[in-house]
């Protein structure tokens, strides 16, 4: 059964390993393909590859820079429970890790996921405007299954698998990408295709879960996000 709230203590040797595997073998590669945002915001969330993120310190300092906290979950929200979470300036996270033998691939996200993918640019006041943003206009068509199936598409080309770029070109800050080795290095490779943002081909583009995805949306910056959300809303309006 997994946990709902991080009891630090009953974290294992194990899990410890694992923290630190996934973190530096992440970061080996993150190091020339995050961008400057995230790499920055992992410093400013002070991870690090010897200890596991407490959550009760992450939330201080998410709290003193944007107002935001760690909700602790046991699995994947619900998506009206989600969105409440967004809303409210909760991100919804597990706080179990992934075992030994489930390093390079896991069906359902983990704290590695979670937290160190997700977490630091909370830390990001233009991003998480949007990230909320999100969670708002999700909440006034709850009940609206088609809306909330393409305002996915939304989150998960831009949260989950987004680009942005950068003077020193393209770079990843999308979470899905950013915790998975395989992703990182296909992402940013010549065999993947790169879109620039736009909301209404991220509406009319489907995506699957359980691949490696072929197509990348880009941004040009946080901004360009804040700035989507009234053209999203009113695109979702006339559905």
């Amino acid at each position: 059964m997994r946990p709902t709230i991080q009891i630090y203590k009953n974290y294992t040797e194990e899990d410890f390993k694992v923290w630190e595997i996934l973190f530096k073998r992440q970061m080996k590669v993150l190091k020339d393909y995050a961008s400057a945002d995230f790499l920055t915001a992992l410093e400013v969330i002070d991870f690090r590859y010897d200890k596991i993120p407490d959550f009760k310190e992450v939330n201080k300092i998410l709290k003193e820079l944007t107002g935001w906290a760690l909700y602790t979950v046991p699995n994947i929200s619900v998506q009206k429970s989600f969105f409440e979470f967004l809303s409210q300036k909760k991100f919804t996270t597990t706080c179990w890790l992934r075992n030994m033998q489930q390093l390079d691939y896991l069906e359902e996200p983990d704290m590695f996921h979670d937290v160190f993918a997700h977490t630091p640019l909370l830390t990001n006041k233009t991003y998480c405007n949007f990230f909320k943003g999100i969670g708002d206009l999700a909440l006034k068509n709850i009940n609206n299954a088609r809306y909330i199936e393409l305002l996915g598409r939304i989150y998960w080309f831009t949260i989950e698998f987004g680009l942005i770029k950068e003077k020193s070109g393209l770079r990843i800050y999308g979470a899905g990408i950013l915790s998975s080795i395989g992703e990182t290095t296909f992402a940013l490779s010549e065999k993947s295709k790169k879109i620039n943002f736009n909301v209404e081909t991220i509406l009319n583009t489907n995506y699957r879960t359980d691949i490696i995805q072929e197509k990348y949306f880009v941004i040009a910056s946080f901004e360009q996000l804040i700035n989507s959300l009234p053209e999203i809303e009113k695109k979702l309006a006339i559905l």
